[in-house]
């Protein structure tokens, strides 16, 4: 019995072997060999350093603007612009066009429309102004977005003209704007544009219709530069809505380079009311420009005429007009607070040429017109150093630039 105790417990120990062996093939086949033991110094983390706040910087935006003179539609010039259509329409563009690179540098482009535009009435000249709609077509292509309406010839075609000028400037493209017909009952056709997130805001008035009144049966009609109540109450109300506020003054006396008393005194009380820039047309000549304080401390710049632009008038000096050129900077502080700033104002000379008999009338920047285009001129011969006269005669050097 003992032996065969003996071999059972052998054979059992043997069998404990066999599995003990065979059991640990099975668990080491589960597992991967044991990596060689090796060692490394892992690097010591260090926190990151911390990051300063950036300071809030201002933001800083700016518009470069331009103001042109007289855009006076004379009958040679719709009737070129018709015998140019194939349509049987009217092709103003190419009196235009020698301008284009000039308007193409600005954010906003201003012009005093002269003239009555529309296409209810048959084109008319002087002195009773009424211009085909087609004329709009042209100087937008140009790049004019701005228009004043107030002047001399506002009520040349009565209260009729009057509606269908409105008519014809409402159906404009949306980026258009235009000011000077006022509602005669709540004077509240208040005009504003954002370019470049500055907000300008738009008034005109006019010292003058010609000796014609108010059209009887009118709704809209001009504001005049006398009626001060209307006009503090206007740049009241518009003043806290806009970041520069634009008054244009048709004013003065046709023909003369000097600045009259009333032009001087109104400009003051205007900068008085807290106006940023004052634009004057009217004398059809170059006239000064100028920096003014106002009561409040406030700046305004004043250029009293900007003479013509395109035209067809028989004297060498209205043959020569200026563009206003003139930026606005508005900062706006970390904390919201806003300044508007007024830079850089200069006046930019431009010709209107034609040759004899008032044929192919057109205008050009000082900067491009020749000797050889003025000893074509149709009336008289114009040359650069005629031209220069006029300008340096007329105009502040510290604004007049001739390039």
């Amino acid at each position: 019995m003992r032996r065969v105790t003996k071999v059972l417990l052998g054979c059992a120990a043997a069998l404990l072997v066999t599995a003990g062996i065979s059991l640990a093939l099975v668990v080491s086949a589960g597992r991967s060999p044991a990596p060689e033991s090796t060692v490394s110094t892992a690097p010591t983390a260090t926190p990151e350093s911390a990051q300063p706040t950036p300071e809030p910087t201002p933001q800083v935006q700016t518009v470069r603007f331009s103001a042109t003179g007289d855009d006076l539609i004379h009958d040679g010039i719709f009737l070129q612009a018709r015998s140019r259509a194939t349509d049987g329409g009217y092709d103003f563009l190419p009196a235009y066009e020698p301008m284009r690179d000039f308007y193409s540098q600005f954010d906003v482009n201003w012009l005093n429309q002269e003239t009555l535009v529309n296409d209810a009435f048959e084109p008319s000249g002087y002195p009773l102004f009424s211009t085909p709609g087609a004329i709009t077509d042209a100087l937008y292509d140009i790049g004019f977005r701005v228009f004043s309406l107030s002047n001399n010839h506002s009520y040349d075609k009565g209260a009729e003209g009057i509606a269908s000028s409105l008519e014809h400037w409402a159906a404009m493209p949306e980026d258009v704007v235009s000011m000077g017909f006022y509602d005669l009952d709540t004077y509240d056709d208040y005009v504003y544009q954002t370019v470049n997130g500055i907000t300008f805001g738009y008034l005109s008035y006019t010292q003058y219709t010609n000796g014609l009144p108010t059209p009887e049966g009118a709704d809209h009609g001009v504001v005049y530069l006398d009626d001060r109540a209307t006009i503090e109450k206007q740049i009241a109300d518009m003043r806290p809505n806009c970041d520069v506020l634009v008054v244009s003054c048709h004013w003065g006396v046709e023909g003369s380079h000097v600045v009259d008393d009333f032009q001087k005194e109104t400009a003051q009380w205007l900068a008085d009311q807290g106006v940023d820039l004052i634009i004057g047309t009217h004398p059809h000549v170059t006239q000064t420009a100028e920096w003014l304080t106002g009561a409040g401390g406030n700046r305004t710049f004043v250029a009293y005429s900007l003479g013509n632009f395109l035209n067809a008038q028989s004297q060498p000096d209205m043959m020569v007009g200026a563009v206003l050129d003139i930026t606005f900077q508005k900062t706006t502080a970390p904390d919201g607070g806003t300044t508007v700033e007024m830079l850089d104002p200069k006046l930019h000379g431009v010709v209107t040429q034609y040759e004899a008999g008032y044929e192919n009338i057109r205008v050009y920047p000082f900067a491009d017109y020749t000797d050889e285009l003025g000893a074509a001129h149709g009336n008289f011969s114009l040359t650069r150093a005629q031209i220069e006269e006029i300008l340096r005669g007329s105009i502040d050097e510290a604004f007049l630039t001739l390039e």
